[in-house]
């Protein structure tokens, strides 16, 4: 009796501590949170009166608002948003924060759904929330998302061009697009411009469809939407385009000017039909090794043609000056000089202009002095050695002068009175 007492005794303890074990297990496992609730940009995908056939498109940001009511106090609490499927993902998180028991908590989360939807117009992808703490956390919820492109969507996907260019030549710029939209795409045309330097070029690019045919389909053998094949089925009824392509390259040349200044610019990539337009930056590194083709060189103007063509230069001077050519054409790698007669005596202060043979201006240069080699004042309070000897020169002669109509005016006297002898 005395041994079943004590088995009983020890069942109950071990009872007891199996129960203990338990409720420890049990608060370690329980969740943080119940009553959760999701919405994707107001519309409820979790939770009371929920949708599940939500569609969000691809490339766009989302707003996830996310109610619960915690069941513990946690601290350092954070909750995960996550879009995954077919090989592309987006996540994101909440910063920290603290809960306590029984109290209702909303936060707000921006994600951008993946825009990775190669060989389908549309497609399911999952909406996968995480609510955890420092003690508790909830089990991961799966949502089901759909995705599909955006109506008219297309990418650049790559524009080559060297990084740095030279002033004068024409460089390449090569582009890649791609239809990732939910249509075709018709008359797509390419621009490239650097807007700083007044350059642009454009071309026609031509008709990307959204996904081209599948060459081991005969489509001939189907029927009804089923022949709309690689879309599926209700699909607007649109049929495959045979030959048609998602992608396309091409290449614009654009011409930099000789006398562009050296620096960094923006190259800008811009593609555009009737209902969509996508647009790339690209920095380019300009190198000049004439920033100018007009120089000064003492009373004179050197124009050069650092360009593989004959470039044609016109002069206006400022009056009164003077110059030897005013239209001036210089061949290809070569230079010329003008030279400029300032056509004045004493100081002088003008400018030289020069201009393109379309009229644009290419530099002023202003060009002083004194013909004399010195100061209006110095001109005005000394006297010029050849105005001093002139000077000289006519006294003397005036001098000479006197003394000569003196001697001529003057009558010899008489030594004495003769008479007449007689013998």
């Amino acid at each position: 009796m005395k041994q079943k007492m004590e088995a009983k005794k020890y069942l109950v303890s071990f009872l007891a501590v199996v129960a203990i074990l338990v409720v420890v297990s049990s608060v370690g496992a329980s969740d943080l949170a119940n009553s959760v609730r999701v919405d994707v940009d107001g519309t409820t995908v979790y939770g009371t009166a929920s949708s599940d056939s939500l569609s969000v498109q691809a490339g766009d940001s989302v707003q996830v608002d996310v109610w619960f009511t915690a069941l513990q106090y946690d601290r350092n609490v954070m909750i995960n948003a996550e879009i995954r499927g077919h090989g592309a993902n987006a996540n994101v998180d909440s910063t920290l924060f603290n809960v306590e028991q029984n109290k209702s908590y909303k936060k707000t989360l921006t994600i951008t759904v993946p825009n990775e939807l190669k060989d389908d117009l549309s497609n399911e992808f999952s909406l996968k929330i995480k609510i955890e703490g420092d003690k508790y956390a909830n089990d991961e919820i799966v949502i089901p998302l759909r995705i599909q492109r955006a109506t008219y969507d297309v990418a650049i996907k790559s524009v080559s061009v060297d990084q740095t260019l030279q002033a004068g030549k024409t460089f390449p710029v090569q582009i890649v697009l791609k239809n990732i939209g939910y249509n075709d795409l018709n008359d797509l045309y390419v621009t490239a411009k650097i807007a700083t330097l007044g350059l642009q070029k454009s071309s026609y690019f031509g008709d990307l469809v959204a996904i081209t045919c599948n060459d081991n389909a005969d489509y001939g053998q189907l029927e009804g939407d089923a022949a709309d094949l690689p879309y599926g089925y209700d699909t607007l009824h649109r049929k495959c385009v045979k030959d048609g392509v998602e992608s396309v390259s091409g290449t614009l040349n654009l011409a930099l000017p000789y006398d562009v200044q050296a620096g960094k610019y923006n190259l800008e990539i811009t593609v555009q039909n009737g209902d969509t337009t996508s647009t790339q930056n690209v920095e380019v590194v300009v190198q000049n090794d004439f920033d100018s083709t007009v120089f000064k060189s003492g009373n004179s103007i050197w124009l050069v043609n650092p360009t593989d063509s004959v470039i044609g230069y016109r002069l206006v001077a400022e009056s009164p000056a003077t110059l030897s050519d005013t239209i001036v054409f210089v061949p290809a790698g070569g230079s010329k000089t003008v030279t400029v007669d300032p056509n004045t005596q004493g100081e002088y202060n003008f400018k030289v202009n020069v201009f393109s043979l379309k009229g644009e201006t290419l530099n002023s240069i202003e060009f002083s002095g004194n013909t004399s080699g010195k100061t209006a004042t110095e001109s005005a309070t000394k006297t010029s050695p050849i105005v001093i000897l002139t000077v000289v020169l006519a006294i003397i002669f005036i001098v000479l002068l006197i003394v000569l109509i003196v001697l001529i005016g003057k009558k010899p006297e008489k030594s004495g009175e003769f008479g007449e002898s007689y013998y």
